[in-house]
């Protein structure tokens, strides 16, 4: 059946997840919510005593602990070698050693990661975008299996965001999610300016196309360049410092009330992180006494926060992905059409890397995210009264926070924004008929219009680049397909093109793929083009040469080829053979649906 249609059949409001009907005696005790009410299950009486015989082996010290205390997991996605996630297990240690000062019992345990940074422009990208639904079935298994009252999740880089929200989604228990935080920025010598990881990608276009030179030329090769970025890029721990995925998924939780205030922009080294995990404790008592659950949080107003900080803030195009599932695990309703309308009307604010030049810790130099919340809320562009973990509202969460400077110039008034409205464009047309999305900040323009040159995936558009075949002069349009969620299999992102295209100012071109890009792409760039090539959408019979028009001011993509014609190019298509068939890509791509419904497993 197609994953399209399952999808319709499902409904939005009914997520349909495991639930414990029959509570335990004792959920209330003297009138008030019991906190273990998950966890006495398996501790009060003796009808489970072997798990009893397992939790006093694991730590419980006495029997009154056991019997009373609630069970909290503090769920990081810690891995050695990736800067965003390094750090994680310390934070959690942090987390957990407040949670047993506060009386209750943690029990801290890890899900699984991919680095995209490492990944990027390999087939282990291929990895990235499904760790997303394993980062949220471990957190769900292990929250569900071991009957935990609570959850703290510490995510890092940019899936562990949307991975730990659907499963908070899934076992709806008090949850709160405390984010890694982001790099310190990090410095060249040799191009004697600040670098971030994405100065790596930019660089390696320019050096492919031979145009990378230090400030005062001829002063480094570029080799000793090329080694000064790799070197100094990322100075330490901490998710990449621009507005990319990572910051783009946690600024936007935590305007939709999931998070501690400043928990998005705080830095991944400074003392204040560590000061957030230990007020996570006191935070996660208050939401199981106040029975705050995330299915109650995750609604359709704080979504559309959500919405309003990706486009002020000029966020990643993966959060329309990542939103999109989000929101269909926790049964709310949201579609490409929702992004469209709040882009249409919120202005696009922040000069932040991709596209501009500051980083989230310089964000947090001037306040953070309260800070630009507070701004948004008094404007009346974003929602104050949603509830949050904190048990307060938005606004009062925010309330004691400073305004912005007004020296800053980080976040732009309202009266001069970037762009008068938001970056995120949802096309639609011949070549995209179920939705594409686009990430036109309107610095390269509004509409574009070129010849296309045609690869079947991505490997082949790099080794076009490394070899300096794409030219100058003429405007291209480069379409990448088969790289979709079956296609890929697992979508990955083309950092390693756009940057490159980038870094070699090859302003002549626009890439767009039925792939996605990551947070730190910009440039003229369209992704997640639907219906994908692998299943016979139009994008599998576009030919060399075919002229392609895209549209931000109308919201179209479109090959200038007669319906007639594209239809009689596709009886003639003939599906390529599957790259994958075994092992957990296999799986994924059998069961994935398609990006513009968050290229989701959970459909059944």
């Amino acid at each position: 059946m197609d994953p399209k249609n399952l999808e319709k059949q499902r409904k939005p409001e009914e997520p349909r997840y495991l639930t414990f009907r029959h509570l335990p005696d004792g959920t209330k005790r003297d009138g008030k919510l019991a906190l273990n009410k998950f966890s006495s299950t398996l501790t009060n009486g003796h009808d489970f005593p072997g798990a009893q015989a397992m939790l006093y082996a694991a730590g419980v010290p006495d029997k009154q602990t056991m019997k009373t205390s609630p069970h909290v997991g503090i769920a990081s996605v810690w891995w050695e070698g990736n800067p965003c996630n390094m750090h994680l297990l310390d934070l959690g240690k942090e987390i957990k050693a407040n949670v047993q000062k506060d009386g209750m019992l943690a029990w801290q345990y890890n899900t699984i990661g991919v680095s995209d940074g490492i990944t990027m422009g390999g087939e282990g990208m291929r990895f990235s975008l499904q760790t997303r639904e394993i980062i949220a079935d471990s957190i769900e298994t292990v929250t569900c299996a071991q009957h935990h009252d609570a959850c703290i999740a510490i995510p890092g880089c940019d899936k562990n965001m949307p991975g730990v929200i659907m499963a908070f989604a899934r076992h709806n228990r008090p949850s709160i999610m405390v984010y890694g935080g982001s790099i310190k920025p990090g410095y060249s010598d040799t191009l004697r300016k600040p670098i971030n990881i994405s100065t790596c990608y930019e660089s390696h276009g320019a050096y492919i196309y031979k145009t990378l030179q230090s400030q005062k030329e001829g002063e480094f090769t570029p080799d000793q360049i090329m080694e000064d970025i790799e070197r100094k890029a990322c100075p330490g721990a901490g998710a990449c410092g621009g507005m990319y995925t990572a910051n783009t998924m946690s600024t936007s939780i935590e305007a939709m009330g999931l998070s501690l205030p400043n928990s998005s922009t705080t830095p991944a080294e400074s003392p204040t992180k560590m000061r957030e995990c230990a007020r996570a404790a006191s935070a996660i008592r208050v939401c199981m006494e106040r029975d705050i659950t995330p299915r109650k949080l995750l609604t359709k107003a704080s979504f559309e926060n959500a919405l309003v900080i990706m486009m002020a803030l000029g966020g990643s195009t993966n959060a329309v992905l990542h939103m999109l599932a989000m929101a269909g695990t926790a049964g709310v309703p949201l579609s490409l059409d929702d992004f469209q309308r709040v882009s249409d009307k919120i202005p696009f604010l922040a000069d932040l890397a991709p596209s501009g030049k500051y980083l989230v810790a310089d964000l947090f130099d001037i306040g953070g995210m309260p800070s630009v919340m507070k701004f948004l809320v008094a404007a009346g562009l974003l929602n104050g009264d949603i509830p949050t973990v904190t048990g307060k509202t938005l606004a009062e969460n925010i309330e004691g926070f400073p305004s912005l400077p007004q020296d800053q110039t980080i976040i732009r008034p309202l009266n001069n924004p970037i762009k008068k409205t938001g970056h995120i464009e949802i096309l639609r047309g011949n070549l995209a008929p179920d939705g594409a999305v686009a990430k036109i900040t309107g610095k390269e323009g509004l509409t574009f219009t070129g010849k296309a040159i045609v690869f079947d995936k991505e490997h082949q558009l790099d080794a076009a680049l490394n070899e300096g075949r794409i030219p100058r002069g003429e405007n291209l349009v480069l379409v990448v397909r088969y790289e979709g969620p079956k296609g890929g299999p697992g979508m990955p992102e083309q950092l390693k093109a756009s940057a490159a295209l980038m870094g070699a100012k090859l302003t002549n071109v626009a890439l767009i793929t039925d792939g996605r890009y990551s947070g730190a792409s910009h440039g003229f760039i369209v992704g997640h083009i639907c219906p994908e090539a692998a299943v016979g959408g139009p994008v599998a019979v576009v030919r060399n040469g075919d002229t392609i028009t895209i549209d931000a001011e109308r919201n179209r993509i479109d090959m200038d080829v007669s319906q007639e014609e594209v239809q009689r190019r596709l009886e003639e298509w003939t599906p390529p053979s599957r790259t994958v068939t075994r092992g957990v890509l296999a799986k994924y791509a059998a069961l994935v649906g398609d990006a513009s419904h968050g290229a989701m497993t959970d459909l059944f």
